[in-house]
């Protein structure tokens, strides 16, 4: 069973937060992951351990390797708990309202081509 507490400890890691990113655009194997990121893949799998456990990330195998992906359901914890700052970090609420209705942030917005010469 997922506990609030697994998740958090889960995401408490900042290589276990980029694994999260990465398996949010796409499934992955381990492979794929460690050339991400500068650490062995013995590493990687030691951090997948951690988010299969808080049940952050499942697998599946395809031909010879494991595809990793992530189940967000689990990081409603996150956002139960967060909610309770909302009025700290946006008062008025409009970044909060945009993002449940939606709306792409600013993170999420696509990137602008470069304008070479200006």
């Amino acid at each position: 069973m997922t506990t609030e507490d697994s998740v958090f400890r889960a995401i408490a890691h900042p290589a276990r937060r980029g694994i999260l990113g990465l398996l949010a655009v796409s499934q992955r194997s381990v492979k794929e992951l460690t050339s991400e990121f500068d650490m062995s893949q013995s590493a990687i799998s030691q951090h997948l351990k951690e988010l299969r456990e808080a049940k952050l990330v499942t697998s599946a195998r395809s031909g010879l390797e494991q595809r990793y992906r992530l189940t967000p359901q689990p990081l409603r914890y996150v956002l139960k708990w967060s909610e309770g700052y909302r009025s700290l970090i946006d008062p008025s609420g409009h970044l909060w309202a945009l993002a449940a209705a939606g709306h792409p942030t600013r993170r999420q917005s696509p990137k602008k081509k470069a304008q070479h010469g200006r």
